[in-house]
């Protein structure tokens, strides 16, 4: 076990610890919190682990998940619209693109420029852009958009 396997195990130790604990309490607001938060925590684990590994093929689903999670997170947002009471995850939200920033740069510095970089790069701005949009839908839109 290398140093890159051993963050991918602490990220997917603590984050979906926390997720399942979402997933299995509370209302649905808190549920959708909860698979919003597994996007954030499993994409980072699998950079990791490819790394870890030495398997890109991981760089491409991580690529996949960062561009479907988000748009998941707003369809079900959208579902669940009429819902009472919209919780606000800021907290998580940013603790989230921390890691993931965290880990894009930790794999660029060690990856060296690049196609590979673009690619992580591109899955960081994807990660980080749609945790954030995602999370302002959850806990009641943008301000100034108003509903037709």
């Amino acid at each position: 076990m290398n140093g890159w396997i051993l963050a991918a195990t602490v990220d997917l130790g603590g984050g979906g610890a926390a997720a399942l604990w979402g997933v299995a309490t509370g209302p649905p607001a808190r549920r959708l919190i909860a698979q919003n938060l597994t996007t954030s925590v499993v994409c980072p684990a699998l950079l990791l682990l490819s790394q870890g590994y030495g398997r890109p093929a991981y760089v491409d689903l991580a690529l996949l998940l960062a561009l479907l999670g988000p748009v998941g997170t707003l369809v079900f947002a959208r579902l669940l619209s009429d819902e009472p009471g919209r919780p606000s995850a800021w907290g998580l939200t940013w603790a989230a693109a921390g890691l993931g920033a965290a880990v894009v740069v930790a794999l660029c510095v060690a990856g060296g420029p690049g196609r590979s970089m673009v690619k992580l790069l591109l899955i960081g701005t994807l990660l980080i852009g749609g945790n954030i949009v995602a999370s302002r839908a959850l806990s009641g839109g943008f301000r100034g958009v108003r509903g037709g």
